[in-house]
């Protein structure tokens, strides 16, 4: 539409065409628009989600000789799943952030309900 010589739409001419890897606002939305309020709204979400897993782990958990609280992940999904469906991949994101520690890449129900979580 930025090419169209019949386009009359002036919020396109005033964006700029491409942005580069350099750039701070390289693959971010537009400051204020709708889309990067959904990506804060999302985050947000998510974080609240993580920190309940938490608080189940230590619920749930036992603690350790080392002091930090685990449990295993058949026990984990049992009791997670009822609150969400989603308990692997906020695993996987409490890991990325330091809070958890598990062995493996990916956690499947079944296979590796007897490997161990642990609340870092």
């Amino acid at each position: 539409q930025r090419k169209n010589p019949f386009s009359s739409d002036d919020r396109l001419a005033s964006k700029p065409v491409h942005t580069h890897r350099g750039d701070p606002t390289y693959g971010r939305p537009p400051e204020g628009s709708r889309t990067e309020q959904r990506g804060k709204d999302a985050h947000s979400h998510v974080g609240k989600e993580v920190e309940e897993l938490c608080l189940i782990i230590r619920r749930t958990g036992e603690v350790g000789e080392d002091g930090h609280v685990s449990v295993t992940f058949g026990q984990l999904f049992e009791t997670y799943v009822t609150i969400s469906n989603k308990v692997v991949g906020i695993l996987l994101r409490a890991r990325k952030h330091g809070l958890v520690h598990f062995e493996g890449e990916m956690l499947w129900q079944g296979k590796d309900d007897d490997v161990v979580i642990t609340l870092l």
